[in-house]
């Protein structure tokens, strides 16, 4: 029948008693956008209240605004043809459509060395300043067991 129109990803606890993720299907029996389908992710444009979250007027106005203009946005919204969505057994969840990955910084393996081996210098000097203090006290023995 053609009649979906958008699906909008919600994020989680924005409904009184659903602490699950949510969405909104978007249905319209004469389309004009016959052969797309517009999928939102907005789960992530909420703000956390104590035990629900809360979706403030301006997200909604992004999510409005999307909608209207059909247009992608970088990990928010595309539109997939119908094609497309056949090509994906008809599944409608919005992380097929919707790239919203997140690259985590790479790690400078050198730097963090680098770090390892100024902290081991620094351990190596607070042992000496100990053991300084320990052989004033004359207990310098009893911290070397506990080293140990």
């Amino acid at each position: 029948m053609n009649v979906i129109d958008a699906v909008i990803g919600l994020p989680s606890n924005i409904f009184y008693g659903t602490s699950i993720p949510t969405c909104v299907l978007v249905l319209k029996k004469n389309r004009s956008n016959d052969d797309k389908i517009l999928f939102i992710d907005a789960s992530k444009e909420f703000e956390k209240q104590k035990t629900q979250n809360y979706l403030n007027p301006e997200h909604i106005a992004k999510i409005i605004e999307c909608y209207h203009t059909r247009e992608n946005v970088e990990k928010f919204a595309q539109v997939v043809t119908l094609q497309d969505i056949q090509d994906n057994d008809f599944n409608l969840n919005i992380p097929r459509y919707v790239d919203t990955f997140e690259a985590e910084a790479e790690i400078d393996l050198a730097e963090v060395a680098k770090q390892l081996q100024d902290l081991e210098q620094q351990s190596q000097q607070t042992d000496q300043t100990i053991n300084a203090f320990c052989a004033e006290l004359g207990i310098d023995s009893l911290f070397a067991e506990v080293k140990s």
